[in-house]
């Protein structure tokens, strides 16, 4: 408690709150841009974690109570999404020995609760109600409307359409898209109950995150008050 408001009144005093953010908040970007680029699905998981732990710092840096909020509870809400996304890249390698998106047409037929889960975990990082990540997102935007920091807010929607870009479509292939050419699914099933099991549960943590998010966020406000 007494570090965090000593750090918090060194940046206030040294004047680097908002230039932190802004400088974060080209790595938020960043990273999300190169994630688009990546066929690899681990790859582009990895790309968007830096992303996505970027937000913490950036809504420190913002030095207001909801950006401090935001950017804390984001450390909750994104381990059980990305830690989903990362079970399901498991579980897809597992099951299938596949890398990438583009190899993944049509799988979700063959494995409704690997694709279910990620199509749970994926709009949470995102941000979209009712998930985890939307809490995340609503503090970090209110956080910069306090500053009066609306560049802030611009990297924010940016960054929120960056990651639409690169999740949306390995979920749409996957449920919607057609089978490579040559490529036979009829062998192909869920990875073992061990890692079934575990991506289920931690996508549905996320779920229960976003409805009741009162458990984590008194957490933070102990810490900011």
């Amino acid at each position: 408690m007494m570090l965090y408001g000593f750090g918090v009144d060194l940046m206030t005093s040294l004047n680097l709150g908002l230039p932190t953010a802004y400088f974060v908040g080209f790595t938020v970007v960043m990273a999300s841009v190169i994630a688009l680029t990546k066929d690899n699905l681990k790859a582009r998981l990895a790309y968007s974690t830096v992303s996505q732990l970027s937000y913490i710092i950036l809504g420190v840096c913002l030095l207001t109570p909801h950006g401090i909020a935001g950017g804390l509870i984001h450390i909750a809400n994104h381990a059980f999404s990305k830690i989903t996304l990362f079970f399901c890249a498991g579980a897809i390698y597992v099951a299938t020995h596949k890398k990438n998106i583009s190899e993944m047409g049509g799988l979700a037929k063959s494995m409704p609760f690997t694709f279910g889960a990620f199509a749970i975990a994926s709009p949470s990082t995102i941000g979209a109600p009712p998930l985890a990540g939307s809490v995340t997102k609503w503090e970090l935007l209110v956080g910069p409307i306090e500053s009066g920091s609306f560049g802030i807010i611009l990297v924010l929607l940016a960054s929120t359409l960056l990651n639409v870009g690169y999740f949306a479509p390995v979920a749409y292939k996957a449920f919607f898209g057609k089978r490579p050419a040559g490529e036979q699914y009829e062998g192909i099933k869920e990875a073992p109950l061990s890692m079934v099991i575990p991506l289920c549960t931690a996508s549905l943590i996320s779920v229960i995150i976003g409805i009741y998010p009162n458990f984590f966020m008194n957490f933070v406000k102990a810490v900011i008050g």
